[in-house]
């Protein structure tokens, strides 16, 4: 696979479709499973409370995941993030409901650079709280 969006077709500021991921403690069991992380703050309320979190948290890794989302699709490849990092800052918050909790995400062309590349800025909020700072992605485009 390659980028479907074209180099020459985006500027800095160009708004990628936003996206929201719903998260609920049953996704958080599915995720311990397939990644191995059975750390009990991520399914266990009582356990998180006793080590001073508000409750089970999602798997940072999960977060970060679910963000790049928004930008592996709007470049229609994955293979096409070159660079991606984030800085945690707070959790995501997943409380024992039908609800669960909502990651939003946003994100906008930040910079050109050189071979097709641009660098792409996301915002990751729940609750109205930022979850991932410094949250880059170098991306190739077509």
């Amino acid at each position: 696979m390659t980028a479907k969006i074209q180099y020459d077709d985006v500027e800095v500021g160009t708004e990628l479709p936003g996206a929201s991921f719903p998260v609920t403690r049953a996704t958080l069991v599915r995720y311990a499973g397939a990644s191995g992380d059975f750390n009990p703050i991520h399914w266990n309320e009582k356990f998180a409370k006793e080590v001073g979190l508000p409750d089970v948290i999602a798997h940072g890794m999960f977060t970060m995941a679910e963000a790049i989302r928004v930008v592996t699709d709007w470049a229609g490849d994955p293979g096409s993030v070159v660079e991606y990092g984030v800085r945690f800052t707070r959790p995501v918050i997943v409380p024992n409901d039908d609800e669960g909790a909502v990651i939003e995400v946003s994100a906008k062309v930040a910079v050109k650079l050189d071979d097709n590349r641009v660098r792409v800025d996301l915002t990751a909020t729940s609750a109205g709280q930022k979850v991932l700072g410094m949250s880059r992605a170098v991306v190739r485009l077509a």
